[in-house]
């Protein structure tokens, strides 16, 4: 297949798989906590941003770090004194924050605010100590991944200056009220799990909100076979990954298997490969793999049995799935039997 001279999706393809798997092999190498937030923030912000990150974006993300660090210990104090006043908030935040993204607002903003109001509060309401590693997880990914971005259009910069993203359609008040609060009824069972074991279930809190996010994208029609779908090719990816990297576990070998995986998916995710699924598929498959893997590498390093660890980790985010499934197929339900509800709201 022919592109092009000018075509970007090439380089932003590779741009997208070494920047992933440069963050993935930095935050493993240099053993930070949660290591598998870098990789995942740097394809967040690749896919979102395909331009440069401007000057006063490197600066407002480390605000953006601290901004959300404050919400999430704002509410430790109410989640361990007033546990359902707490747990009441946590979700008007998540409606907020979801709201806020289909009204127009920045979607990436929304997502570091809904990942700080329930990760950082979910790890505080155990330990206070738990709660600064996820602050101190969360920042030193940032820093790892807005480094790597930066390299990364250093390395493979658009040819043509790249157009501004256009702006969502904004969506209507009723509508975005009632999409807001399918992302809120994803995320919050996660978020609730989170309260009894934190450190099991954050990254049960990663794919809640990758799929509310996702959930809040699609038709409800096609809901349920892409977040079912790429949920499960996800699991299968890094299944395959896992099979590869355990023939030689090396750091080396583990940026090259994942830079291998990145550009099969990125392909796909710029239409550079013919497939009938959605970018929106490719991107949660993606995020779905880094998960698992991140979490795999780090019970094999621990000790544990990595592979026994998996299965109830991804029958975890089957179940998790499914349950958004069922939350978007009732919400529009119930929107469409009570209209008047919905026009309340």
């Amino acid at each position: 297949m022919q592109f092009a001279a000018n075509d970007p999706r090439p380089r932003r393809t590779l741009r997208l798989a070494c920047g992933t798997a440069a963050s993935l092999a930095l935050s493993f190498g240099l053993a930070l906590p949660m290591p598998f937030l870098a990789p995942m923030l740097c394809v967040v912000i690749l896919a979102s941003m395909p331009r440069a990150l401007p000057f006063k974006a490197v600066i407002a993300l480390p605000l953006l770090v601290m901004l959300t660090s404050s919400i999430g210990l704002l509410l430790i104090p109410l989640l361990i004194h007033a546990p359902a006043t707490g747990v009441l908030l946590v979700g008007l935040g998540l409606y907020l924050c979801f709201g806020y993204g289909q009204r127009g607002g920045n979607n990436l903003l929304a997502t570091f605010l809904v990942i700080g109001l329930t990760m950082i509060s979910a790890a505080g309401a155990t330990s206070f100590a738990l709660a600064v590693l996820v602050i101190e997880g969360l920042a030193k990914g940032l820093l790892i991944a807005t480094l790597v971005v930066v390299c990364s259009h250093g390395l493979f910069p658009e040819q043509t200056a790249a157009p501004v993203p256009a702006a969502a359609a904004l969506k209507s008040r009723l509508d975005a009220n009632w999409i807001a609060v399918r992302g809120t009824l994803v995320v919050l069972p996660a978020y609730l799990l989170a309260l009894i074991n934190p450190a099991g279930y954050m990254p049960l809190i990663m794919q809640a909100v990758n799929l509310g996010q996702q959930a809040n994208s699609l038709s409800t029609r096609r809901a349920g076979r892409e977040l079912l779908g790429s949920t499960l090719l996800g699991g299968l990816m890094a299944l395959a990954l896992w099979g590869g990297l355990s023939i030689l576990p090396h750091l080396w070998l583990f940026f090259l298997w994942t830079l291998l995986f990145c550009l099969l998916a990125a392909r796909r995710l710029y239409g550079l490969s013919h497939t009938r699924l959605s970018a929106g598929f490719w991107m949660n498959s993606l995020t779905t793999m880094l998960l698992l893997l991140g979490q795999s590498v780090q019970d094999s390093a621990t000790s544990k049995d990595a592979l026994s660890a998996f299965a109830v980790r991804m029958a975890l985010f089957m179940a998790v799935t499914l349950y958004a499934c069922a939350a978007v197929y009732l919400i529009d339900l119930l929107r469409q039997r009570h209209p008047s509800l919905a026009a309340s709201s």
